[in-house]
């Protein structure tokens, strides 16, 4: 390690090179359109701020001027539904020939804004609380850059298009043509026509007369490829419709509340920022992965968001394995690191992916995708028997199996290894994809072909899955084989994996079957699936996760510290991830030390009480706690990220010990516990194919009791010993 020459090559890194404000940002998001605002409800210059829509920045710059001043922030926030962006606002001192002319509180400024898909519609309502009438100017200066998400990630390019001359009038139009030969337009238009126009800014000459608000709109279109967004009659027809939509997609998805109101408020949260991110495609809905640089199809984003939240909402998963599907490859290509029958990683609108320049308009370097969706599919059968629908999904199932039999096995000695096929894809493909991010013990990185632990849990998982799929479709001897894969890989694991000189399982085999002797939280993804056969080498994967080098008081670090690597400020050598922290617990919950899976949730339980609107960033830095301080959080963190907020839904499943069986009509509860904070909690219409139940779970002294407080239709519940 201290020979090693640094050579920074992470071209699809993000930077944080530039100002970036103190404060977490305001967000938005609907459909293919995001928004990532200041406090005040601006785009001031900050980095990452912006309106964006099919990957490229729409809107760059907003600033709202009151007197030719920014105004005073009272407060703002995002409404509870993920819905409206709120800001109070108010006038500094306005001063004349050395006096005060209007002292500040005189006027207050309620800002509020919705996303529709391509569009943003701002309001503001004005009033005058002195005791005279004012007349005062308001100004929004505005503009539009047309950048891709990876320019403003970091990355430089060599050539733009063309920014075209703005067009004023009672529209305002900014508009770029860029090197795909695509226009792309931000329209501009006012519900009162500004009294003065010039370029880049519209300003307002407001007559308040005391306590008598004025109400200005302003409607801002995305327009691209000639697409031309569905433009509602205003704010409140805009609210409206995005609060209709919300009501239908969670209509019939379970409801949890608990009598501790820190979990009720993560969990509010939680299921706002899903709804949030959930996206409509033709292929149904899909959760995109995160806010900002993540706001697209993942395939393993998606796909374990829909395992998180599937005891919850099951026709997300279906909407994933739908997409997911349609979306398989068929053929090779290096540059997209595809093969047939591979799950894809990523999807990417925007000029630079239409270019190449990128190459995620379409990328399938991704070494889990594949196994994870065979898993899924499973998971999705037995949670709601939906037969049918497996059938129709059988073909990719058996493409993916096909591919982790062969182009998956680079030496076809039994492990899923990758390695890119092109020097443009990403080195390590694996959830922690930083170049950087697998290693050995001394600290130099594993040479591939690489064999992630992890990714061997999910194979062997698909293996079951597949077989178990495959006794449904009547064809006993493609089970009988597939089953015995599953058995030949959970030997072959234990064989090569298991490192008696750390405690646990290692990190990857590398090209030459190495062991990268490194205490990773990987193991406990190991846990969850079953791969793990021996009870005393999973209590030492257990004590391992749970050390003082691992377990930093907010959770499972991804290394522990006494790893050569190890950096608590880094993205994936010690930080902290709260979707990996849910499959670690549900693992250690399915592995019977409930205990250990316990602490987990109540980090994480603290850890929501101390981030801006109680929402689970992307990951934190891996610092350990200290008393009476807060999280460090991680400075370009996606927030909110799907699978960061599903991890609530994942660890109330795995505290209960909760399985459902739609074929035998049962949702059984084995060592059921609560967090020693929560006395009670309600899952309210969870549905189990035609039949639904309301369910009180109560915490006693020794053990958590199970209560039927409605039932209709023919489902059993079992609490288990």
């Amino acid at each position: 390690m201290s020979d090693e020459v640094l050579l920074v090559d992470e071209r699809f890194a993000i930077v944080a090179t530039r100002r970036r404000s103190a404060d977490p940002p305001r967000v938005l998001k609907r459909g293919d359109t995001f928004g990532v605002f200041d406090h005040h409800g601006d785009l001031d210059g900050a980095e990452q701020q912006g309106l964006y829509h099919h990957g490229t920045r729409f809107l760059s710059k907003l600033v709202l001027l009151l007197a030719r001043s920014k105004p005073l922030l009272l407060s703002s926030t995002i409404s509870h539904d993920n819905v409206a962006f709120v800001a109070d606002l108010t006038n500094l001192d306005i001063c004349r020939d050395g006096h005060i002319e209007l002292a500040h509180g005189a006027i207050h400024v309620l800002r509020t804004r919705v996303l529709g898909d391509g569009l943003c519609v701002d309001r503001l309502r004005i009033w005058n609380h002195s005791a005279r009438l004012v007349e005062i100017p308001l100004s929004l200066a505005f503009d539009a850059d047309f950048a891709d998400v990876f320019e403003v990630r970091g990355m430089n390019r060599h050539m733009r298009g063309i920014r075209q001359s703005d067009t004023p009038g009672d529209e305002y139009v900014m508009s770029y043509v860029g090197l795909d030969k695509v226009e792309r337009r931000t329209r501009i238009t006012w519900s009162r026509q500004p009294d003065t126009i010039a370029p880049g800014q519209a300003t307002f000459l407001i007559r308040l007369k005391p306590r008598e608000p004025v109400a200005i709109e302003m409607t801002l279109t995305c327009e691209d490829d000639g697409a031309v967004p569905l433009v509602p009659s205003g704010y409140d027809a805009a609210v409206d419709d995005a609060r209709r939509v919300v009501a239908v997609r969670t209509a019939r998805s379970c409801k949890v509340r608990t009598s501790h109101e820190s979990l009720n408020r993560w969990l509010r949260r939680a299921s706002s920022d899903l709804e949030m991110m959930l996206t409509d495609t033709k292929d149904g809905l899909y959760p995109y992965a995160g806010i900002p640089w993540f706001s697209t199809p993942f395939g393993r984003d998606g796909l374990i968001t829909a395992m998180e939240l599937l005891w919850v909402q099951p026709d997300i998963a279906r909407g994933v394995l739908t997409f997911l599907a349609s979306t398989q490859a068929t053929s090779y290509s290096d540059a997209q690191d595809a093969e047939p029958g591979k799950i894809i990683h990523e999807m990417r609108s925007g000029e630079m992916a239409a270019l190449g320049e990128v190459p995620f308009g379409r990328y399938y370097g991704s070494i889990d995708s594949t196994p994870l969706f065979v898993m899924l599919a499973h998971e999705y059968l037995r949670r709601t028997g939906d037969r049918a629908f497996i059938a129709t999904l059988w073909p990719h199932v058996v493409a993916a199996i096909r591919w982790m039999e062969q182009d998956g096995d680079v030496d076809q000695d039994g492990f899923l290894e990758y390695q890119r096929k092109s020097p443009e894809g990403l080195v390590q493909q694996g959830w922690r994809d930083s170049h950087d991010s697998v290693y050995h013990a001394q600290g130099t990185l594993a040479e591939p072909p690489i064999a992630l632990c992890e990714v061997q849990a999910y194979a062997y998982a698909a293996w079951r899955g597949a077989a178990a799929m495959a006794t449904m479709m009547r064809d006993r001897a493609t089970a009988r084989k597939w089953s015995a894969k599953a058995d030949h890989l959970r030997r072959r694991f234990d064989e090569c994996f298991w490192c008696p000189d750390i405690g646990t399982y290692a990190m990857a085999l590398d090209g030459r079957k190495e062991p990268c002797r490194v205490r990773s939280s990987s193991p406990g993804h190991c846990l969850l699936t079953g791969i793990v056969s021996s009870r005393a080498r999973a209590r030492l994967v257990a004590d391992v996760l749970m050390d003082d080098a691992s377990f930093c008081g907010w959770g499972v670090r991804t290394i522990a510290s006494t790893e050569v690597r190890y950096n608590p400020m880094s993205y994936h050598n010690g930080s902290v991830w709260p979707h990996d922290n849910a499959l670690a617990a549900a693992g250690l919950a399915k592995g019977g030390f409930t205990s250990a899976a316990m602490r987990i949730f109540d980090a994480m339980l603290d850890l929501s009480e101390d981030v801006d609107l109680h929402r689970l960033p992307e990951l934190i830095c891996g610092f350990h706690r200290r008393a009476d301080e807060r999280p460090t959080l991680y400075p370009v963190a996606c927030a909110p990220q799907s699978w960061a907020a599903g991890a609530v839904y994942l660890l109330i499943k795995a505290s209960l010990g909760m399985e459902i069986d739609a074929e035998r009509n049962q949702v059984s509860f084995r060592h059921a516990a609560l967090p020693e904070r929560v006395d009670r909690m309600f899952l309210n219409n969870l549905t189990v194919g035609s039949a639904q139940v309301d369910l009180m779970l109560e915490r006693h002294a020794n053990d958590v009791s199970v209560s039927v407080v409605r039932r209709t239709g023919k489902l059993d519940i079992v609490a288990l010993e």
